[in-house]
Order: structure tokens, then sequence, then C-alpha cells
């Protein structure tokens, strides 16, 4: 069975830092895209970044831009995602997702929330 499993979330006050990671189990990430997604409540998921298979490609959302990274450790069948510079409306449930390309994902996770508030 395909599963991605996020952990990683918690509360933290504003300005403070979390990294959430990503971990498939039933398959190998390495030939994967995978991204990172988000939704806060009351509002539609939204795309926060996203990591090609190889790593050497990555892209992020206005919003994060110069805050967030993603990687990933194919040896531990890991993506992660440093969030930085937390704001308070970065809170939201965080969802990871697997698939051939950052345009198609179809493997995904149930999420871990991030709650920043002081």
């Amino acid at each position: 069975q395909l599963q991605l499993v996020e952990s990683g979330g918690g509360l933290v006050q504003p300005g403070g830092s979390l990294r959430l990671s990503c971990v498939a189990s039933g398959f190998t990430l390495d030939y994967y895209a995978i991204g990172w997604f988000r939704q806060a409540p009351g509002k539609e998921r939204e795309g926060v970044s996203c990591i090609s298979s190889s790593g050497g490609s990555t892209n992020y959302a206005d919003s994060v831009k110069g805050r967030f990274t993603i990687s990933r450790d194919n040896a531990k069948n890991t993506v992660y995602l440093q969030m930085n510079s937390l704001k308070p409306e970065d809170t939201a449930v965080y969802y990871c997702a697997a698939g051939g390309s950052c345009r198609y994902l179809e493997v995904w996770g149930q999420g871990t929330l991030v709650t920043v508030s002081s």
C-alpha cells in the first residue's frame, strides 16, 4: 500500500521555525516529485512548494519564498519542508503528495497541523 505520512507540525510563535517531514512507505520516493500543500480553515488548498525527483528543480509559492525550503533525502525516503520566520497566516494543515511530476501528484498524506500563534 502506497502511503505518505507527514509529521513535524505543532504550535509555534510568530517568527519561529518548524521542519515538516514526509515519509513514504510502500514505495521509493526516488522517482517521484513531491509537493507540499496547505489548507487553512475556510480556505481552499494551495500549493506551497514542490521538488523534482532528482531534487534539481524546486518551486515555491510567492507567499513562502525566502522563508521555506524544500529538500529531499532519498536514502531516508523522506522529503522535508523547513519553515522559518513563520507568520500567523501560515497556520494550516500541511499535506505532502507524490507523483510523476509537480503537475501530477497522485498519492497524498493525511496532513499535519501547523499553528502559528502567540
